[in-house]
């Protein structure tokens, strides 16, 4: 990679993982494992991670099987957040899942999550349901909305 002033995406591959669990840990209340992460490095998976001056700054990670593709987790270092790395990181996992193939791009999203919430709904995102306590919080469960995106 070259030093560069603008994010930039790029695919990411299980050298990764390591950097992927410390900004989950930095920026989820109850992120992923590491070993978790590196089980997402597969045929069936893909991971991109937004760079700014060759620091990665987030990533996403999508898990396609034939026209079904699930965004698995999206993340963006707190320092980074509210710059736009989140969209540009989600534009980059639906114009890649929509080349290969899938008709429909699903993802779970906390309830308390709104500016997530609120990117996925400008994406095209529309809200399908629901499932009670799903998330873990520190003071017990809240529920996950789930979302698709139609191609």
């Amino acid at each position: 990679m070259s030093f560069s002033t603008e994010p930039y995406i790029v695919t990411l591959n299980i050298d990764n993982a390591p950097e992927m669990a410390y900004i989950a840990s930095q920026a989820h209340s109850h992120p992923m494992s590491l070993s978790t992460i590196e089980s997402c490095f597969g045929h069936l998976y893909q991971s991109f991670g937004i760079y700014l001056a060759d620091e990665l700054q987030g990533f996403a990670i999508v898990h396609q099987v034939f026209e079904d593709a699930t965004l698995m987790d999206i993340c963006i270092s707190p320092k980074s957040q509210g710059r736009g790395f989140g969209r540009l990181l989600l534009e980059s996992v639906v114009e890649s899942a929509n080349e290969k193939g899938a008709e429909t791009l699903f993802l779970e999203v906390r309830k308390s999550g709104l500016a997530a919430i609120s990117l996925y709904k400008r994406e095209g995102f529309k809200e399908t349901g629901h499932r009670k306590g799903y998330y873990k919080t520190a003071d017990g469960n809240e529920d996950a909305i789930l979302m698709e995106l139609a191609f």
